[in-house]
């Protein structure tokens, strides 16, 4: 991917209590990009959020919930993000959660000076 210019954002929405072949899903996901070259990944924990149950799971200390939100972000060309898409639809990574994807414009890659 260049300095700057256009890709594409995709967003994977999961629960924390997620897993694939073991692992957290999250982690395999942020493993297998790193290990196919895919230029970053970021990795959010929500404090609070529901989705298609419409169950509240919430970090406050009087209702924890062992399955916060986590929303995995990554960022790379159309093709590496394709190839990514074919292969959570393959592996069946993702059993219940939401996927989505906008394009973006590249303002800035890389280290500054």
């Amino acid at each position: 991917m260049k300095e700057t210019g256009n890709a594409v954002l995709l967003r994977i929405f999961i629960g924390e209590s997620d897993h694939y072949q073991g692992k957290h899903l999250y982690k395999h996901i942020v493993e297998w990009l790193r290990r196919n070259h895919y230029k970053g990944v970021t990795v959010l924990r929500g404090v609070e959020g529901y989705g298609e149950a419409s169950v509240i799971h919430t970090s406050d200390i009087l209702e924890l919930s062992s399955d916060l939100p986590v929303v995995v972000e990554i960022v790379d060309s159309v093709d590496k993000i394709n190839h990514l898409k074919e292969v959570i639809e393959e592996e069946q990574w993702i059993k219940s959660g939401l996927i989505t994807e906008e394009p973006v414009a590249i303002i800035r890659y890389g280290k500054l000076g």
